[in-house]
């Protein structure tokens, strides 16, 4: 089996070598670690990962590899009573059953109402149309149906909750991830504008030519490297309704990360607010404050944002509105900052644009960027860049 581990890994572009693997078991021969899933799995990633970006990559294999094994990994939710969480079963509503659920309202309407109910529900409740619980019509809760309402823990059903409570983890993006379409790169390759500074270290062929035919012996000239001078800035939508959109955002981050030197990133979650990351592992415990960023890059830089920009509309236009925290900022705030002091902002969309009409959230934020946004196809890509071109 250990063997076959360290050819999956090899297979999954983790350059791992018999020199690790055999550290890897002479710890296990000296009893290093206890005998615990987790503490070889903690093992093995030490031994093996040598870059961050390829966490994600190990284990996916370690589970194909090992699969069977529980780990007890921390799985944290929402401070909300865990069995209240677990839905029963769905419950199959007749057509005239789903017309007589109304909806409560305004975003103000539903957040009061909803502190009122935990406020007087005392126990777990599962079914109904009015209490906090799973399976039923309450606009509160999961696993059942209504129209708007406020999912708390549970997996989307619908796609129609005004709120989302549920503390959810997020994998980095994997930047060395070899493309599926070397087009990708060449699409990129349109923002290019090409500058020689720096110390010179390169050979000046047609100056050495020239200067050895004027000169009468070898006069070697150098210069500077020639290298992309544009500065790009890429915030990338992780988590939730990105996930199905995984790889083809690797293939665009990996490509990104090849073509551009001034490349910066950061990650946010349906709406930028006050606080971006660098790391989805430590979202909550390691924010750069957005303010930061827009002191920090200059005007000159080119701003895209990467996402489905499917939320509720209440994320982007409420104080409060976020899925995850109280923001007390809108998120239509915190866009037209960004796209001020950034003029050369596009936004790149993995959903086909025929279904952007169908989302609000969708609306709103191609209104904030001016109908700057463009699908994440070759096609879509290629006109982002002369668009940002075009804003240079």
């Amino acid at each position: 089996m250990f063997f076959n581990f360290l050819d999956e890994l090899r297979a999954a572009g983790i350059p791992a070598s018999i020199k690790e693997h055999l550290v890897l078991l002479e710890s296990l021969d000296r009893e290093v670690i206890g005998r615990t899933p987790e503490e070889f799995y903690y093992l093995a990633r030490a031994t093996y990962v040598k870059d961050e970006g390829l966490i994600d990559r190990f284990d996916q294999v370690f589970a194909k590899v090992f699969k069977g094994i529980e780990t007890s990994f921390a799985d944290d939710r929402a401070e909300i009573p865990e069995d209240w969480l677990k839905a029963v079963a769905d419950k199959f509503l007749t057509s005239e059953e789903m017309e007589e659920i109304k909806k409560l309202g305004s975003w103000e309407e539903i957040m009061e109402t909803l502190q009122k109910r935990l406020d007087e529900q005392q126990g777990r409740h599962q079914g109904g149309s009015k209490w906090i619980g799973t399976g039923g019509t309450s606009p509160f809760g999961n696993a059942g149906y209504n129209p708007e309402g406020v999912r708390i823990g549970g997996e989307s059903k619908h796609g129609k909750a005004l709120k989302v409570w549920d503390k959810r983890e997020f994998k980095n993006l994997d930047s060395t991830r070899e493309l599926g379409t070397r087009n990708i790169k060449i699409a990129l390759r349109r923002l290019r504008r090409f500058a020689r500074e720096g110390a010179a270290e390169e050979l000046d062929m047609d100056g050495t030519i020239d200067g050895t035919a004027r000169q009468g012996w070898l006069d070697i000239k150098m210069r500077p490297e020639r290298h992309n001078a544009v500065k790009l800035l890429l915030f990338l939508d992780v988590g939730g309704s990105m996930d199905p959109h995984i790889k083809l955002c690797e293939e665009l981050f990996s490509a990104a990360n090849s073509e551009f030197k001034n490349l910066e990133f950061f990650y946010f979650h349906n709406c930028p607010y006050e606080g971006l990351w660098k790391d989805n592992r430590r979202r909550f415990t390691e924010r750069t404050p957005t303010w930061d960023v827009l002191h920090k890059y200059g005007h000159d830089y080119k701003l895209i944002f990467i996402g489905d920009a499917s939320m509720s509309p209440y994320e982007i236009s409420h104080p409060g509105g976020s899925v995850e925290h109280f923001n007390e900022e809108s998120g239509t705030t915190w866009m037209q900052r960004l796209t001020t002091t950034y003029p050369a902002a596009a936004w790149l969309n993995p959903l086909p644009k025929a279904q952007w009409g169908y989302s609000q959230s969708i609306t709103i934020m191609r209104e904030l960027l001016n109908d700057r946004m463009y699908p994440l196809t070759l096609d879509g890509l290629d006109d982002a860049m002369r668009g940002l071109t075009r804003k240079t």
